[in-house]
């Protein structure tokens, strides 16, 4: 693998690198139950790549949340968040898993002298450390140059928000020639292409290849398996950029 420049890599977490099974709706029940005072009887949509503070908006509208309670409510939801999640360290790892080569395609990524990694997640910036650190990943990638939905709701923004961290600790600009975005989802495809970023899908979730494909993702792999597979994708991506 040949990379010309230095490359920015945005990994997204739910699905691509891990999938937690039951713990993240959970802990949306929780919070609700909390700061509601009563059950919810819908959840958010399953793999939506949405951002959290979308999704706990969602979770109340769906639950016939007053207009004028919904914000107050959200906020106090958002809070709670990273302290539920945080309580379910054992949980997430005894009803999660890794997605199937997430391991060695951060490790490949992360030992490549030329490439940049850090992630672009719906998660808030606590969840997200809370859940890489549940599986060993954190090791792999700079976190403090990632971007998170604690920075914006709106997620093609993110990308924004990681290429002025990496460039102010690199000495480097990044934008969509050097820029590359790993996800499965609808919404990893759209925010890439509105916030600048080449996008590798990975049909590990439940979008398929061919609706990725659809969606105009740049590259489209079945998994995360073949950690060469990934690198060569990013190569190919960004030099046809350059």
């Amino acid at each position: 693998m040949t990379v010309t420049s230095t490359v920015l890599v945005l990994w997204d977490i739910d699905r691509t690198l891990v999938y937690v099974g039951e713990t993240d709706r959970t802990v949306y029940r929780e919070a609700f139950r909390q700061v509601v005072g009563r059950d919810a009887t819908k959840l958010p949509e399953r793999g939506t790549g949405r951002t959290m503070p979308l999704a706990v908006r969602e979770l109340l509208t769906a639950n016939d949340i007053d207009h004028q309670d919904l914000e107050l409510f959200a906020e106090q939801i958002i809070e709670l968040l990273p302290r539920l999640l945080a309580a379910k360290a054992e949980q997430l790892r005894a009803g999660g898993q890794l997605m199937p080569g997430a391991t060695a395609a951060l490790a490949a990524v992360d030992a490549h002298p030329d490439l940049v990694p850090t992630v672009v997640t719906g998660n808030l910036q606590q969840n997200a450390e809370i859940k890489l650190r549940a599986f060993g990943l954190d090791q792999f990638v700079d976190l403090a140059i990632g971007g998170f939905a604690s920075d914006d709701s709106h997620r093609p923004a993110l990308v924004g928000v990681a290429q002025h961290r990496a460039a102010a600790r690199h000495g480097k600009t990044f934008d969509r020639s050097n820029t590359v975005i790993i996800g499965d989802s609808l919404e990893d495809v759209r925010t890439g292409a509105e916030g600048g970023a080449g996008v590798i899908a990975v049909a590990s979730g439940t979008t398929t290849a061919d609706q990725l494909t659809g969606a105009g993702a740049d590259r489209v792999l079945d998994s995360l398996r073949d950690p060469q597979a990934v690198l060569r994708a990013i190569a190919e991506l960004t030099a046809r950029r350059q």
